[in-house]
């Protein structure tokens, strides 16, 4: 069985994360709707300058922040689920991710070989309760 080609996109938006370059929004709907549904920046963004300001107010609380994929889970045809690991430290208190609850998770939605939006959740177990899913 071959990868679906949302699998394919999703994995090489985070190759391209990993690699610390943040500088591509090719593959976003440019209607893309943002959501960070937990975590120190919760909110909700529209069009790619808004998922642009999300990652700002979100990634502007730590220091060294990055994030590891754990795993990669095709849903259905239109949605991917990354499991990831996250490092850093919080910039206000220090406290390392590796602390808290570092286990996340982020939902997309892929339409036409781009991403129409992306859910981003702090706390893993949140992400599978809201989708209906089991670790």
């Amino acid at each position: 069985m071959t990868d679906s080609a949302n699998l394919d996109l999703v994995r090489w938006i985070y190759a391209a994360w990993e690699r610390g370059d943040w500088s591509s929004s090719a593959w976003a709907d440019p209607d893309i709707e943002t959501v960070m549904a937990d975590g120190p920046a919760p909110g909700t963004w529209t069009g790619v300058a808004g998922m642009a300001e999300g990652w700002r107010d979100y990634l502007s609380t730590w220091e060294e922040y990055h994030s590891e994929v754990e795993e990669y889970r095709e849903l259905d045809d239109d949605r991917v689920l990354v499991l990831v690991h996250r490092i850093g430290r919080a910039k206000r208190s220090g406290i390392e991710l590796a602390d808290l609850a570092a286990k996340g998770a982020a939902l997309y939605h892929v339409r036409d070989g781009k991403v129409t939006r992306q859910v981003v959740y702090f706390d893993r177990e949140r992400a599978f309760a809201d989708l209906g899913l089991k670790e």
